[in-house]
């Protein structure tokens, strides 16, 4: 079976993620083009070596740009924090190799722009890191949609609830540094559910939006990664200088509403990522804590047996369920990256852009700018004139 050379660039909670799925794949998906896990860079060699040797990787470097000058390697996995992503993208790209990327795609939308141009100019395949995408469930979603069993659609909301820093001591780790995340959970968990809103309804005409920091300072960590850090109680603060909580709402280009909600200070939701579509002729709704379930209602059953019902996606009936276990048994949130990388995969085997890719993650940064625009200056903002 053919394989391909993977070179990656971080090595802490997408890090392990990413690592997983690759190892993962060729088991469950065989015919499959294979990847091999070449080589793995993190600033800190001594961690990265540890990492390399737990999560399988040939080799361990603290320096990205030995990725892109060895002949042997085909593609670079960006998980590094966003600061950095293009840079990394930019060179990858020029160097001809194939990009996987985490969302959000960049720190802004022309940084954005330019990544995508890259790698266009350079002919290289790339994709971005919805893997959300890839949940089974959402996918029957999306085909119950593409196949007009809603109807048309009249409503889209979703919300992504998170609890992990209302602790005021809880320190300030990079995700809350605006320089090096870009935003917060406007663009760590809104990328997630605007990306959706693309997938599932379409583009968006317009957007309107507010949002809040509620903890203005914290304290600085001793040690940290994006979503733990050690150290809060010192008594030295820094500035938090990205959102807590944004909510917005959306105008569709074709009519239909939506309604979005990121939030990382929901007491009791550790990360509840969900969405609901209400059509002409019915509705779903998915919650990722259940995320093996869609419920799905159509308005032509029998009046006695109108609701919602329960639709287990794990049958063979739906994507990629077939690779896996037997039906009904469930799968994790680890295997959307496996479908991901399927993805990638099979489309630099048949020579074709991945979805989603670049053009995706531009799209979603366009939306999450709109917003911020619309928060500073308290109005609607056309997303098209961007």
């Amino acid at each position: 079976m053919e394989s391909i050379n993977i070179g990656m660039v971080g090595y802490k909670f997408m890090g392990k993620a990413h690592s997983n799925a690759y190892r993962t794949l060729p088991m469950f998906f065989s015919e499959s083009m294979q990847p091999r896990m070449k080589a793995i860079c993190g600033r800190n060699l001594e961690a990265v070596t540890a990492a390399a040797g737990q999560f399988g990787w040939e080799e361990a470097t603290s320096d990205w740009r030995n990725l892109l000058s060895r002949a042997d390697i085909d593609v670079i996995d960006i998980n590094a924090p966003s600061n950095i992503h293009k840079e990394i993208a930019i060179a990858a790209a020029e160097a001809k190799k194939h990009l996987y990327c985490e969302k959000p795609l960049a720190l802004s939308l022309e940084d954005s722009r330019e990544m995508l141009e890259a790698a266009e100019n350079a002919g290289v395949k790339h994709m971005v890191g919805f893997n959300y995408r890839f949940t089974p469930a959402v996918m029957l979603a999306k085909k119950l949609i593409d196949e007009g069993r809603l109807g048309d659609i009249y409503h889209f909301r979703a919300w992504f609830m998170q609890d992990w820093i209302v602790d005021p001591d809880f320190p300030l780790v990079w995700r809350l540094q605006e320089e090096i995340a870009g935003s917060g959970a406007h663009g760590d968990l809104g990328a997630h559910l605007i990306d959706l809103a693309h997938y599932l309804v379409g583009s968006m005409e317009e957007v309107i939006g507010m949002s809040e920091t509620f903890i203005k300072e914290r304290p600085l960590p001793e040690e940290s990664g994006g979503l733990s850090a050690t150290g809060g109680h010192t008594a030295e603060k820094g500035p938090v200088t990205v959102d807590d909580a944004t909510l917005f709402l959306a105008r569709f280009t074709n009519g239909a509403l939506g309604s979005f909600e990121a939030t990382r200070f929901a007491t009791g939701h550790r990360s509840t990522n969900s969405f609901e579509i209400n059509g002409s002729k019915g509705s779903v709704i998915f919650d990722f804590e259940r995320m093996n379930e869609l419920q799905v209602y159509f308005t032509d059953d029998r009046d006695d047996v109108q609701g919602f019902r329960r639709v287990l996606a794990t049958d063979p009936a739906h994507a990629y369920s077939d690779a896996w276990w037997p039906a009904g048994h469930p799968i994790g949130y680890e295997h959307t990256f496996t479908h991901a990388f399927v993805e990638l995969l099979e489309a630099i085997k048949e020579d074709r852009q991945p979805i989603p890719n670049f053009s995706d993650g531009v799209k979603c940064q366009q939306v999450l700018e709109a917003v911020e625009i619309s928060i500073k200056e308290r109005k609607w903002i056309q997303v098209s004139s961007l």
